[in-house]
């Protein structure tokens, strides 16, 4: 009963998160392919860092944003500029753009396919618990399974669920440590910031490592 009514609550936070989505702008891919190379004119191109078809770099902790949803791109643009995310290079890369030309820069993301390189997991142990995590979560310590949220095979669910799947692992790593100490705050129902907050470093790592395993496309 107990496992039962945290299952619902967590359902119940996932579906009003939902409810909260904002419409994009309509965005336009030529013109969004064109700002991504040049910039916002005080500093670097996307693809300095997202790399040339948006496949990110895993050593430099550059996420994939290729095939991702594009309200979800274009949110997480805004909240670079608003502060509701921190990073010092987006804050810097994007605070020149407007919302129409973050929002044909998302346009031009979402319309890539995504990555289909994986990364694999060499260590054993860490694999299992990195699947368990991913797959069927741990409700004894109230922690879900990424994929009640993020879907089949973790691969996005509309703007409010981005997919993790393929995603690299030192990226996912400090995104889960930036919910956990409260420097992201793009969930208004603080459904990320409760379920990071109750992993452990080593869980972090597996979950990382596991999702950054999975095939991204489709």
């Amino acid at each position: 009963m107990k496992n039962f009514i945290r299952r619902r609550s967590l359902i119940l936070g996932s579906a009003f998160l939902i409810s909260l989505s904002a419409s994009a702008a309509d965005g336009n891919i030529d013109n969004g392919q064109q700002l991504s190379m040049q910039g916002d004119g005080s500093g670097a191109p996307c693809m300095a860092c997202h790399g040339p078809n948006g496949e990110g770099n895993a050593a430099g902790n550059f996420p994939y944003i290729a095939g991702l949803d594009e309200g979800y791109l274009l949110r997480q643009m805004l909240a670079y500029q608003t502060g509701a995310r921190t990073n010092a290079v987006m804050s810097m890369n994007v605070d020149n753009f407007d919302e129409q030309q973050l929002a044909d820069i998302a346009a031009y993301y979402a319309s890539l396919p995504a990555p289909t390189a994986t990364a694999e997991i060499s260590d054993k142990k860490q694999a299992e618990l990195g699947e368990m995590l991913v797959n069927n979560g741990n409700w004894d310590e109230y922690i879900p399974a990424c994929s009640t949220c993020h879907g089949p095979g973790n691969r996005g669910v509309d703007e409010n669920f981005p997919a993790l799947a393929g995603q690299h692992a030192g990226y996912i790593k400090q995104q889960l440590k930036a919910w956990q100490n409260g420097t992201r705050k793009t969930d208004e129902v603080q459904l990320m910031e409760a379920v990071a907050k109750r992993l452990s470093d080593e869980q972090i790592d597996a979950v990382a490592a596991y999702l950054a395993s999975l095939p991204a496309a489709k």
